[in-house]
């Protein structure tokens, strides 16, 4: 959704013929001229004075402070990294080195690296360093986490700027999630198995963009396969979840699987996000005109209303222009199956459903959207 302006917040502080939200505009125009999102920094100023005004517990202000400086340390180091397709792979840290999952999850690592993937770890043993260890420092990010005992980092990434340090779990899951552009997941302990359900949870409510979720074990491993039992037959047989929500999950017992996987669901599928009440998805290649006839009634009921419309970038994206020259398919989204729309997006992926090297259809010039 849009951001909104919090107009509440700043009538909050104006009063007395004294505009402190002008003053903090002011200011924030001297350090961030022209920048889009004044408002929000605004708000944020806003916030931290509303908070220093009514200074109702120390504690409180402590940990708003250290959240704050660590969400923006890891904004700036990952910089660096933008642009780079990156898959965070969780697993257990106690995983032995003889073990079979940890040779697999260095054979993930290295098939990862060789299409240009980055790794995300936990930064700790285990599985985690065996799949940092499988790509190489180029290939690695690790999100390690500090501990009142002693802690270290896998060789791979200790004592490189590959490696961010989190004092909060809280902001670390979030950073695995956001920079992660697919998840795989080797068997594991609690831990393994929070994350497992966290980010099923974000994509199947929306709360985090649609990529794919691989589990990977062993060849012969039941770990993953007696879990999606335990779904199958406790929450899909009573209707605590759609029977399409399944979609959201691919079991492999290979790395090249797993890869494979991710290569495919990007093979046509580029990206998506919201444009005002518009899902629109961004696609390497269009569609031809038979598939787009047969996605009218096969995904009819992942629209609101109309149906799907396929055209050319025409500017409504301002502030992702680089991503002018690929095609987009817009529809009303429920923004409730996304097992049925990760349907679509492998319908998307399918060779024979592209369209023959041709100019898409120039979408009607028509007010700038704003971006939701």
């Amino acid at each position: 959704m849009p951001y909104q302006p919090n107009d509440l917040l700043s009538r909050h502080f104006q009063s007395n013929g004294s505009d402190l939200t002008s003053k903090v505009e002011e200011q924030l125009n001297l350090v961030a001229p022209n920048s889009p999102n004044i408002p929000i920094y605004r708000d944020m100023m806003l916030t931290v004075l509303r908070m220093a005004q009514e200074d109702h517990n120390r504690w409180n202000a402590k940990i708003t402070l250290q959240a704050l400086r660590e969400l923006e340390h890891a904004f700036r180091v990952l910089e660096k990294f933008k642009g780079r397709r990156k898959v965070t792979v969780f697993g257990s840290a106690r995983t032995p080195i003889e073990h079979p999952l940890y040779g697999l999850a260095r054979e993930l690592g290295a098939a990862l690296a060789r299409s240009n993937l980055m790794v995300i770890t936990g930064a700790g043993g285990g599985i985690m360093a065996a799949a940092h260890e499988g790509a190489g420092l180029e290939h690695s990010l690790g999100f390690n986490i500090t501990l009142p005992f002693e802690q270290h980092a896998n060789p791979t990434v200790e004592g490189t700027e590959n490696l961010l340090p989190f004092h909060f779990f809280f902001t670390r899951k979030l950073f695995f999630v956001k920079e992660a552009d697919a998840l795989v997941l080797c068997p594991g302990g609690f831990g393994t198995l929070d994350e497992a359900l966290e980010v099923l949870t974000l994509i199947q409510t929306g709360k985090s963009p649609l990529v794919p979720v691989v589990l990977l074990d062993a060849p012969g491993g039941s770990f993953w396969q007696s879990a999606l039992d335990f779904i199958h037959n406790q929450l899909e047989a009573n209707r605590y979840i759609l029977p399409s929500d399944m979609k959201l999950i691919r079991l492999v017992y290979s790395a090249e699987e797993a890869v494979d996987q991710i290569n495919q669901f990007y093979s046509n599928f580029h990206s998506s996000r919201w444009l005002k009440h518009q899902f629109v998805i961004r696609m390497n290649n269009p569609l031809s005109e038979r598939a787009l006839e047969h996605m009218q009634g096969a995904f009819a009921d992942l629209c609101l209303s109309d149906h799907f419309h396929q055209h050319a970038y025409s500017g409504e994206e301002h502030d992702e222009a680089q991503f002018s020259h690929l095609a987009r398919l817009a529809f009303t989204f429920n923004a409730r199956d996304h097992g049925r729309l990760r349907e679509l997006v492998d319908f998307i992926n399918l060779p024979e459903n592209l369209a023959k090297a041709q100019p898409m259809p120039q979408q009607r010039a028509r007010e700038p959207i704003k971006v939701t």
